[in-house]
């Protein structure tokens, strides 16, 4: 067990806590800062789960600071990846539309991103569409040539060799899982961690590491898993790039969308689920006190009766083949059962009101001596290095340190 003090605590060693130490760590190199991650590598769950898009910004309310920060983030992100040889490819997607319905959103959706200051935006015919995608079938598609594709685990190990690089006395301590808080005193299954201050980054767990700091919330996490296919070797050659579905206002999530990997396989996926574990990626994963706590909670109940038709489509299509295949049937017609194959699965943490409503934006709050990250939904790893940031900023204005 060890006895060791920093200046700069921070929980959770996924994109978002490490493109925070990386930004505090390359404004203060002499700022002694250590990550403590639970599991025995970074980027083990969200991160590390996630399709590897990088968002344009397409999709986010002007003037939030998902909109904000994806845009921005995107890039610093883009810039730190050319520095540092990490292979991208800002490939464009396309948004396709397949009845008349979803091409008048298209129109709004291109208003929207063009207002969070996207470039190049066009609205395409169905003959256009097949010039982009062949196998693609759609009314109009929008063509978005800002977004692309990465492998964020390989960000993720390339901030963290900058970050002791930049300050050798910073560290990043794996399999070491925060047990308690008291004041300066963090607890860990590797022993007892002093720091003046702590940033708490914890993803699907961001609500409990509050609670243990004594902060009170008016919302809870619940987690909501997602499957993947991914595209047998020859059928992904009818997939160039990305396709999305026109997103459903009525409903929280993108929908299935087919992406291209940096490593050329393609997935498709992930429908959207209500799990019994947060980090659940099994569909028979369960968890009493995950369960108990979600279920028990009243913003998870007013969300089920708000979206209950969705959610039943979702759980059907999450164990029926048939189901998924006929939704990406939608935009590529000439898919067969054969064609896709069962692939890995993530689950996404949902920050929920009391009132059930999701909260749709960025949300870091002080306590005390510490800030903690309690809402960091997508496009959280494309803006990662703007919240950051953003995050550097409340360190400058709230924590007390002495700064040679």
């Amino acid at each position: 067990m060890q006895k060791a003090a920093f200046d700069i605590a921070i929980v959770g060693g996924g994109i978002v806590g490490l493109a925070t130490a990386y930004q505090i760590q390359q404004e203060f190199p002499k700022l002694n800062l250590i990550i403590l991650e639970k599991e025995n590598e970074l980027a083990f769950h969200q991160t590390g789960r996630n399709s590897g898009v990088i968002h344009s910004g397409l999709y986010y309310k002007p003037g939030t600071l998902r909109a904000k920060n994806c845009v921005s983030g995107r890039k610093q992100l883009i810039e730190f990846a050319k520095a540092n040889n990490i292979e991208y490819d800002i490939c464009g997607k396309i948004v396709l539309a397949i009845n008349k319905q979803e091409e008048e959103r298209l129109k709004f959706l291109k208003i929207n991103g063009e207002k969070n200051g996207l470039i190049g935006l066009k609205l395409l015919s169905s003959y256009e569409i097949k010039e982009i995608e062949p196998y693609v079938e759609g009314v109009a598609a929008l063509w978005v040539p800002e977004s692309g594709i990465i492998n964020y685990k390989a960000v993720c190990n390339k901030l963290s060799k900058r970050i002791v690089e930049r300050n050798p006395n910073s560290k990043i301590a794996l399999n070491t899982k925060l047990l308690d808080i008291d004041n300066e005193t963090l607890f860990s299954t590797k022993g007892t961690f002093n720091a003046k201050h702590s940033i708490f980054c914890g993803g699907l767990f961001s609500d409990r590491l509050a609670k243990k700091d004594k902060l009170n919330l008016d919302m809870e996490i619940v987690g909501f898993r997602g499957d993947y296919y991914h595209l047998s070797e020859i059928a992904k050659s009818k997939v160039n790039n990305l396709i999305y579905p026109v997103p459903n206002p009525e409903f929280p999530f993108l929908g299935v969308h087919l992406t291209r990997m940096i490593d050329g396989s393609i997935e498709c996926g992930p429908n959207a689920v209500f799990t019994f574990k947060r980090e659940g990626y099994q569909k028979t994963d369960f968890s009493w006190r995950d369960t108990l706590e979600a279920l028990s909670f009243s913003g998870t109940w007013r969300l089920f009766i708000n979206h209950w038709k969705f959610g039943l489509n979702e759980y059907r299509r999450a164990f029926s083949k048939v189901l998924f295949l006929k939704e990406l049937k939608k935009m590529i017609p000439t898919l067969e059962m054969k064609d896709i194959i069962e692939s890995r699965s993530g689950v996404r943490a949902m920050a929920l009101g009391k009132d059930g409503k999701i909260i749709d934006d960025f949300k870091i709050v002080k306590s005390k001596n510490n800030l903690h990250v309690l809402n960091a939904p997508s496009p959280a790893a494309t803006a990662c290095l703007a919240i950051g940031d953003q995050i550097l900023q409340h360190v400058k204005k709230h924590f007390n340190l002495e700064i040679k």
